[in-house]
């Protein structure tokens, strides 16, 4: 189940950043750089990196350029940590 959240979020993430770029392009309503975000601190922090770089969008905004990272880093150090104490890890 928990696979199934992690896809999900980062398909709407990498959704999210096409989604922005098409409507930045055609001067229409955006989406929220909290949206961006939240959608990245939920766990789709790969679906965001990846949407960055394919549709070539936010990287020229160093929050972005460092954020996104920042947060995918964290997660992952708190997945890590969490294995670990588990037990998995030792």
């Amino acid at each position: 189940m928990f696979f199934y959240y992690i896809l999900f979020i980062n398909l709407l993430s990498f959704s999210f950043m096409g989604i922005d770029k098409y409507k930045a392009i055609h001067h229409k309503w955006r989406i929220s750089e909290k949206t961006l975000f939240v959608s990245a601190l939920l766990l789709g922090s790969v679906g965001s990196i990846a949407g960055m770089y394919v549709f070539r969008h936010k990287t020229k905004h160093k929050q972005f350029v460092y954020g996104m990272p920042a947060i995918f880093l964290f997660q992952l150090l708190f997945f890590l940590l969490w294995l670990y104490t588990s037990g998995a890890l030792k």
